[in-house]
């Protein structure tokens, strides 16, 4: 369905430009009326009446005029049109983006990222042809010929009654042909889009593919989505060729059938040579704004298939609720207690609950473990904490406030994270490291990675902090990485410390120093991490034990080892 009302809505954006780029149009339509009936005249005049060049150089002026009007009209109109398709663009974006990032790295991940990105940057520049020619050309296909045949109608009736009976057959083959071709149009766009996400998968997974012995496998369904693709887009342009040949034949008869009727009343001497002439010059023009619709009709629906696709994104939630309203002022309490009060939580689409009624309390500006068996709830309990999710039931208390009723720009003021995997950016280090403090001196930055022992690795390099890191961190080792992260949630200088304790790509010994030093690090601050070593557990001030979603046990390890049988159980599992 091209008249979208979503779609079309994305015009309020820019209103101004896009009346700007019809008015212009119609304008551009007036002097090529102009231009039509100065030229019938002066052919008249010279050829017919045998008047001297200089007897219709008024003409000539007129008509030299009329044609530079027309032809700074016509840029001003693909100069609004296109800056009109920039800032919609533009705007779908930062709205896509802006989605994603609102709502959290959880609800994302359902999504494949090929799909996304090909959604981002195809998906928004199909709609260019949509906003800049389809929508625009509604318009002017309505008011154009109108214009022409207010102009046609006093100098012949006959002619004025043909334009309006064949005007309506473009349209009508336009849209027979044009509805088949619509499904056509999803079907290469969902193609276009799976292919996208398969391309993604294969590049992030080639070294597991090369492991396994797969690449002949992949690179034979590779060809296999191509040429379903190739296929699929092949029947697009089918259908495409075939409507714009219908409609170039439709124009072509209409026009033939105005100049046999004016033909022959020239002959019999009925109809006046300079009128018979401009409406044969304005003929074409007549029709030219109905094929460009139709022209543009199959652009029109590929950006509407397009657009389903950007809808969902821009539509997709996650269980956050709307914080525009929130006017409560935080400021973190460095002796505030994080308390979890009666807290559950079921991810959506699953019967069993993550959390199940749990209750605790994080003293402040100690060392707390949470450990668990995978599928315990430690990953749901730090997601709530971190706002990536919200609380459903039950209450987590920031001191005396509601973390639901905190604004997640205010909370995560104060907090940093360490995931066990951290994510580097394609940018310089220093670029990477100014994340954490944008407007960290370089003397802070320097402190914050002798403090995590990377400072003297970074000096090394021939760019220093200006070094580029590739894209995942390719050219540091997993160490690194952890140390580069450690910096940066330093550099921070948060009061909370999120961690998800580091055990990928990691020797033992390398895993080792990195805790110890974080700890040392950090030590002073409420630190919550999701432990999965022993050495790291013991040193906890505090353990929260978790066992399908509950906490069955809590306390430091030496308690536990004296009262939980369930604790020991991991302790021993873990040792072996």
């Amino acid at each position: 369905m091209l008249f979208n009302k979503k779609l079309f809505s994305l015009v309020d954006l820019d209103k101004s430009k896009f009346y700007f780029t019809i008015i212009f149009g119609v304008f551009v339509s007036v002097f090529t009326i102009a231009q039509a009936f100065l030229l019938s005249r002066i052919i008249n005049n010279v050829f017919l009446l045998n008047y001297k060049l200089w007897q219709v150089d008024t003409l000539i002026i007129l008509f030299i005029i009329s044609f530079s009007l027309k032809a700074s009209l016509q840029f001003l109109q693909s100069s609004f049109s296109a800056k009109f398709t920039i800032s919609i663009k533009k705007k779908l974006r930062e709205d896509i983006i802006e989605n994603i990032i609102k709502i959290g790295p959880i609800k994302i991940k359902s999504e494949r990222t090929g799909e996304i990105v090909n959604t981002l940057l195809n998906g928004v520049d199909k709609l260019e042809d949509y906003f800049s020619k389809f929508l625009p050309q509604i318009f002017l296909s309505a008011f154009i010929p109108l214009i022409i045949l207010l102009f046609v109608l006093p100098r012949d009736f006959l002619s004025a009654i043909i334009f309006v009976v064949t005007a309506p057959i473009i349209p009508t083959f336009m849209f027979l042909i044009g509805s088949a071709s619509e499904s056509l149009n999803k079907k290469q766009w969902k193609t276009l889009s799976r292919m996208s996400a398969y391309f993604f998968d294969v590049l992030q997974g080639i070294p597991t593919l090369k492991l396994f012995n797969r690449s002949k496998e992949t690179i034979k369904r590779i060809e296999e989505i191509s040429n379903i693709f190739r296929i699929k887009t092949l029947k697009v342009l089918r259908v495409a060729f075939l409507s714009a040949l219908v409609l170039e034949v439709a124009s072509t008869i209409s026009v033939a059938i105005i100049a046999v009727a004016i033909g022959l009343r020239l002959l019999n001497g009925d109809f006046n040579f300079a009128d018979a002439l401009f409406i044969l010059i304005i003929a074409p023009e007549f029709y030219l704004p109905l094929r460009q619709l139709g022209v543009s009709y199959h652009s029109g629906m590929e950006g509407v298939a397009a657009f389903e696709r950007i809808d969902n994104l821009l539509e997709l939630k996650n269980n956050i609720k709307d914080e525009s309203e929130i006017k409560e002022s935080f400021s973190y309490d460095a002796q505030s207690e994080i308390k979890f009060e009666n807290v559950s939580f079921t991810y959506e689409g699953r019967n069993q609950k993550a959390l199940d009624s749990i209750s605790f309390t994080i003293e402040p500006n100690k060392f707390t473990a949470l450990i668990g068996q995978t599928g315990s709830g430690k990953t749901t309990l730090m997601n709530l904490l971190l706002k990536f999710l919200q609380v459903e039931n039950g209450t987590i208390k920031i001191g005396n406030h509601n973390l639901n009723d905190i604004s997640t720009i205010e909370w995560r003021k104060n907090i940093s994270w360490l995931p066990q995997n951290p994510h580097l950016f394609n940018t310089t280090i220093l670029e990477n490291l100014l994340l954490a403090k944008e407007d960290a001196t370089k003397e802070e930055i320097i402190e914050a990675c002798k403090k995590a022992k990377i400072h003297h690795l970074i000096s090394s390099l021939p760019n220093g902090y200006e070094s580029k890191v590739s894209e995942t961190g390719e050219n540091f080792s997993g160490g690194e990485i952890q140390r580069l992260a450690l910096a940066r949630a330093y550099l921070r200088n948060a009061k909370i410390i999120f961690v998800d304790e580091p055990t990928a790509n990691l020797d033992a010994t390398t895993e080792h120093e990195i805790i110890n030093d974080m700890l040392k690090l950090f030590n002073g601050k409420t630190i919550i991490m999701i432990a999965h070593k022993l050495n790291t557990i013991i040193r906890a001030d505090k353990i929260i034990v978790l066992k399908n979603g509950k906490v069955i046990d809590e306390g430091n390890h030496q308690e536990l080892m004296q009262k939980s049988d369930y604790y020991k159980k991991l302790i021993s599992n873990m040792n072996q």
